[in-house]
C-alpha cells in the first residue's frame, strides 16, 4: 500500500516538519511493516506559466517543435522549445526553469537546441514525478486552479514523501489510507479524523432491487444510484494526482472516484451503467456451463464455487474480484448504479486463484474488508459523482445486512501483563485497546476502582474482597480483575485473548518489553539419540566431509539410474498428491540420488573433488500403505481424523550418506594425488559405528548401486545398517560423477539402537606394550572382518589393539586363498607380560581362528 503522507496528513494531524522516515519509524513501532519510504529528490524554481505566443517550426528529422513565451510572473517572457503540441495561447502551464532539478536527478539549465536558447521547459506529468497519464503531453492547468508565478510545486504538492507499506493478511485495514491514518493516530496519540464520517441518506429499501441468494458468500450488498452525470467530465487534478501517488492510473471520472473511495477507506466499489442492467441485481453462485466477458476482455469459464452477481442476462461480474464487460460505465454513461459490498474473505480468495486474477478489490477482500463499511463508502462515491460529474444522487437506496456484530471476549485485566512479563497496567492496557478501536467493560472482583484513563469510559461491576495490586503502575486493578472486550468492525483478527495482548504489547512498544533469558531446568540435556548423532557428525566433519541438504524428492529416473531392479523395496515409494515436480512425484527411500545430484552439481561447476554427506529421513510405506485422507479447512480435524491421518503416515527411519570424488589426497610437492577409493567409504562406516561406541563388523557384498567386489556390508552384531564401497561405473556416468566414486548409506536409527549403552574408557596403563604379528592362510570367501573378530575374541583381555596391515594372494599359497597379516598389540594395566603370557594369548587368538575357518599360520 502506497501512502503519499500529504494524503495522510488530512486525516491525521501529524506534527509540523516530521518527514515521511519519522513517521515510518513510529508505524513501524507500531507494528506496521514500511518497506521503503520515497522522498522527492525535486528542487525549484517551478513556477505556473501562461502561454503567450508559440511558433510551429518542422525540423529535418521529421519532428515539429514549438518556439514559446511564457508569462511567469516577470517583466520579460520566458522563451522555452516544447516537442509537444497538446496546449494553446492562454494555457497555464508547469514551466521547470534553470537551476531546478526534477526527480531522477534532472538537473535544468539554458541550453541550446533546434537553434534556440531554451530558459527551462514546460513539464509533463512523467516529468513532474507524478506517473505516466497516458496522454503523453504536458500538464495544462484548469482556468481558475491557479494564477501565473504561482509555485507549482506546492501547488501540485510535489515535494511529498510515499510511505510503501507491506499489509500483513491480519491488517487487511491498512490497505487504505484510513486504516494506516488510524495507525498513525495511535502511534501519535492524536485524533483521527475520520472519513468515513458521513451523513447517509435514503432509508436503504427504495433504491435498486436487489437479491442476495448466498447469504455466506455476501453478508452485506449496498446500493445507491447516481443519474444525470457526465461521464467525459474529467477527474480533478488532486484526485488524479493522489491516484498517482498511490500506483494507480487515472482513467475516467467513474473509474477514478471508485478508485479513489477504495484508496481512502478500504472499500472496493463496483459501477454498473444502469442502462445496461437488465432486471433486479442477485447475488448467487456460478450454474454448470456459464460463462463471463470480464473488463480486461478475457471470457472465464465459471465454478460451480464462484460468487457472481447477475441480472436477468446472466452473470455480469465475479463478486469482490472482477466485473463484467456487459454493464461497464463508458463515455455514453448518464446513470451509475454503485455497489459496495463485504463478501466472505475464503470465497474471493479462492475465485481469485482460481481464475488466476488478482485484483486491488479481490487484495482488499480477501484481508476481510471492515462490513460497517458499505453504506459509508457507496454514500462517498455518490457525492463525489455528483460534486465532479454534475450527477443527482437518488434519495433512497438498497441495503441488504444479515452480517453478525463482533462477538464480545471477556479474558484476565493482566493478560497482557502475563504474556510480556513487562510492567503494564490495567489502566495502560484498557487505554490502549480503546485507543484500536475496542470497546471494553470491566467486571472487578474487589473495591469500585478509581478512573483508569481519561476519556475512556467503561462499566464497573463490583464483589468481592479487595485484591492485590497487579503490578507497577495498576494500582486500581486486581490480579482477580475481568475485562469484557468488543472488537471494532474492521478487526476480524481480534479473537481471543491472545490477539488483544498483542494489540496492547505492540502499542506499549516491543522495544520495551524487557529481554530475559528463561531459567533452564537442571537435570536435562540431550537426549542419547542427539548424543550419538552429533557424535557421529563431529566425526564425519573431522574426516574432512561437508554436510549438506536436498531435497526428499524422487523419480523413477532416480530408480534407473542407481540399476535398481524392479524387485527392489527402494521402487515402492510413497507418491505424492501435489508434487512441486511432475518427473519426481515420490518421497525418497533412499538418501543417495539426492546426493550424488548435489554431487553432479558441484562437478559440473569444476569443483571434482569433493567429500559430502547427508542425514535425513527416507519415507518406507507400510505393507497396507493408504492414501492419506484430506480432512476439511472448514473446521479443526477430529480425533479419529487425526488418528487416520497418523496411520497413513509411511515409516520415517533416519539414515546417514556420504559421497565421495576425485582425489583424497591432492597432488603437490610430497608426490602424485591420491584418489578415493572402496576402501575410503569402507573406513568412514567403521568411523560412523566407532563414533557411537560399537563395533563394527565388514562382510562382502554387492547391491545396487555399489560395484560387485568393492562393496561391505556393515553390521553390528546380526543387525544390517547399510552398504560402504565404490559406485558401479554406470552409476557414476548417470550422475556425471568421476570414475570410481565412492558412497555410502546406513541407517542410523538402528545404529543407535543397537549401540552400547554407554562408552566405556579403556584404563591408561603405564606398562610397555609387547608386539606380535601373525599372518593366517583362509579361503578367499572369508571376509577379514570375521578373521579379526575370531582374533579378538581369542586373545581376551589383554589385547589393547589389532589391525590389518598385508593382504597378499598368490602361487605360493594356492588358488582360492589368501594371507592376512594381522598386528596384534598386547599390555596389562598392572604389570608388564611376559613372553609366556603374550605367547599364550596370541596362540589362543590363534586357535579360534583355525577352529572356525580352518586357518593356516603363514611362517616366513
Amino acid at each position: 500500500m502506497r501512502v503519499p503522507l500529504s494524503w495522510l496528513r488530512e486525516y491525521v494531524e501529524l506534527p509540523a516538519g516530521v518527514t515521511g522516515r519519522q513517521v515510518a519509524e513510529k508505524l513501524i513501532r507500531a507494528g506496521l511493516e514500511v518497506e521503503t519510504v520515497e522522498e522527492s529528490d525535486l528542487t525549484g524554481p517551478l513556477v505556473v506559466g501562461k502561454v503567450l505566443t508559440y511558433e510551429n517550426e518542422p525540423q529535418k528529422n521529421g519532428k515539429t517543435i514549438r518556439w514559446c513565451s511564457l508569462d511567469i510572473g516577470k517583466d520579460e517572457p520566458q522563451w522555452v522549445v516544447c516537442g509537444a503540441h497538446n496546449f494553446e495561447v492562454g494555457d497555464l502551464v508547469v514551466v521547470v526553469l534553470p537551476g531546478a532539478v526534477l526527480p531522477g536527478g534532472f538537473a535544468i539549465a539554458a541550453r541550446k537546441t533546434y537553434g534556440h536558447v531554451s530558459n527551462g521547459m514546460i513539464c509533463s506529468s512523467a516529468e513532474l514525478g507524478l506517473g505516466d497519464d497516458g496522454l503523453g503531453g504536458i500538464v495544462v492547468l484548469e482556468p481558475g486552479e491557479a494564477k501565473v508565478g504561482d509555485d507549482a510545486i506546492e501547488l501540485l504538492g510535489l515535494r511529498d514523501d510515499t510511505l510503501d507499506i507491506a499489509v500483513t493478511p491480519d491488517r487487511g485495514y491498512c490497505l487504505s489510507i484510513r486504516g494506516v491514518a488510524r495507525e498513525a493516530a495511535t502511534a501519535y496519540g492524536v485524533e483521527l479524523k475520520d472519513p468515513a464520517e458521513l451523513a447517509l441518506t435514503g432509508s436503504g429499501q427504495g433504491g435498486y432491487p436487489v437479491r442476495v441468494d448466498d447469504a455466506e458468500g455476501c453478508s452485506v450488498f449496498v446500493a445507491r444510484t447516481v443519474s444525470g452525470i457526465d461521464a467525459k467530465a474529467l477527474s480533478p487534478r488532486w484526485m488524479q494526482r493522489r491516484l498517482i501517488a498511490a500506483g494507480m492510473r487515472p482513467i475516467s471520472i467513474g473509474v477514478d472516484v471508485t478508485n479513489y473511495v477504495m484508496l481512502e477507506l478500504g472499500q472496493p466499489i463496483h459501477g454498473y451503467d444502469k442502462a445496461r442492467l437488465s432486471g433486479e441485481i442477485v447475488v448467487r453462485r456460478a450454474k454448470a456451463g456459464e460463462k463471463l466477458m470480464t473488463l480486461d476482455d478475457q471470457s472465464r469459464e465459471l465454478d460451480a464455487e464462484d460468487l457472481l452477481i447477475t441480472d436477468d442476462s446472466g452473470p455480469i461480474g465475479i463478486a469482490g474480484v472482477m466485473g463484467g464487460a456487459s454493464t461497464e460505465i463508458s463515455e455514453t454513461t448518464t446513470d451509475v448504479v454503485i455497489e459496495a459490498a463485504h463478501f466472505h474473505p475464503i470465497v474471493i480468495a479462492r475465485a481469485s486463484r482460481r481464475h488466476k486474477l488478482s485484483s486491488e478489490a479481490s487484495r482488499r477482500f480477501e484481508r476481510e474488508v471492515d462490513p460497517a463499511l458499505p453504506r459509508y463508502a457507496a454514500q462517498r462515491v455518490a457525492e463525489l459523482l455528483a460534486e465532479y460529474a454534475g450527477g443527482t444522487i437518488e434519495t433512497e437506496g438498497t441495503v441488504v445486512d444479515t452480517h453478525p456484530a463482533p462477538e464480545p471476549v471477556t479474558i484476565r485485566a493482566d493478560h497482557a501483563v502475563r504474556v510480556a512479563g513487562a510492567p503494564i497496567s490495567v489502566e495502560e492496557s484498557i487505554r490502549h485497546l480503546t485507543s484500536v478501536g475496542c470497546e471494553v467493560a470491566q467486571s472487578n472482583e474487589g473495591a469500585v476502582a478509581a478512573p483508569l484513563a481519561a476519556g475512556v469510559s467503561i462499566s464497573t461491576a463490583t464483589e468481592g474482597p479487595v485484591a492485590a495490586p497487579l503490578a507497577v503502575g495498576a494500582s486500581t486493578a486486581t490480579t482477580a480483575d475481568l475485562i469484557t472486550v468488543t472488537p471494532p468492525s474492521w478487526r476480524p483478527d481480534l479473537r481471543d485473548p491472545n490477539d488483544f495482548a498483542e494489540e496492547v504489547i505492540r502499542l506499549f512498544g516491543y522495544d520495551n518489553v524487557p529481554s530475559v533469558l528463561p531459567k533452564a531446568p537442571g537435570g536435562q540435556g540431550l537426549t542419547v539419540s542427539q548424543q550419538r548423532r552429533r557424535r557421529i557428525a563431529t566425526a564425519l566433519v573431522g574426516a574432512g566431509l561437508t554436510e549438506v541438504v536436498s531435497y526428499p524428492f524422487v523419480g523413477e529416473a532416480d530408480f534407473e539410474a542407481l540399476r535398481l531392479d524392479e524387485g527392489d523395496e527402494r521402487r515402492n515409494a510413497v507418491r505424492l498428491t501435489n508434487p512441486l515436480s511432475d518427473e519426481e512425484p515420490f518421497l525418497q527411500t533412499t538418501l543417495l540420488p539426492g546426493l550424488l545430484r548435489t554431487a553432479e552439481r558441484n562437478v559440473g561447476r569444476g569443483s571434482t573433488d569433493l567429500a559430502l554427506f547427508q542425514t535425513g529421513l527416507v519415507f518406507l510405506p507400510k505393507p497396507d500403505q493408504r492414501a492419506a485422507p484430506l480432512p476439511s479447512v472448514a473446521q479443526r480435524p477430529t480425533d479419529e481424523e487425526i488418528a487416520t491421518l497418523d496411520a497413513a503416515l509411511p515409516d520415517q527411519p533416519l539414515h546417514l550418506a556420504a559421497v565421495l570424488t576425485g582425489a583424497r589426497v591432492p597432488a603437490g610437492w610430497w608426490g602424485k594425488a591420491q584418489p578415493v577409493s572402496w576402501s575410503d567409504a569402507v573406513q568412514l562406516a567403521r568411523a560412523v559405528v566407532e563414533a557411537v561406541g560399537a563395533v563394527p563388523v565388514l562382510r562382502a557384498a554387492e547391491p545396487e548401486p555399489w560395484h560387485p567386489g568393492r562393496c561391505a556390508e556393515v553390521l553390528v552384531g546380526d543387525v544390517v545398517l547399510g552398504y560402504a564401497g565404490e559406485l558401479h561405473p554406470k552409476v557414476c556416468t548417470a550422475y556425471g560423477l568421476p570414475a570410481r566414486s565412492v558412497a555410502i548409506e546406513l541407517d542410523l536409527d538402528r545404529l543407535i539402537e543397537v549401540g552400547p549403552a554407554s562408552v566405556v574408557a579403556r584404563p591408561f596403563s603405564s606398562y610397555p606394550v609387547a608386539k606380535e604379528d601373525v599372518a593366517l592362510i583362509v579361503g578367499a570367501e572369508v571376509a577379514a572382518a570375521e578373521v579379526e573378530a575370531a582374533l579378538v575374541e581369542g586373545a581376551g583381555e589383554l589385547l589393547e589393539s589389532i589391525r590389518l596391515f598385508d593382504l597378499y594372494t598368490g602361487e605360493q599359497i594356492g588358488e582360492g586363498k589368501k594371507s592376512l597379516a594381522f598386528a596384534l598389540r598386547f599390555r596389562a594395566t598392572d604389570r608388564t607380560l611376559t613372553e609366556t603370557e603374550v605367547a599364550a594369548a596370541r596362540q589362543a587368538a590363534v586357535q579360534v581362528t583355525v577352529d572356525r575357518f580352518g586357518a593356516v599360520q603363514r611362517v616366513g
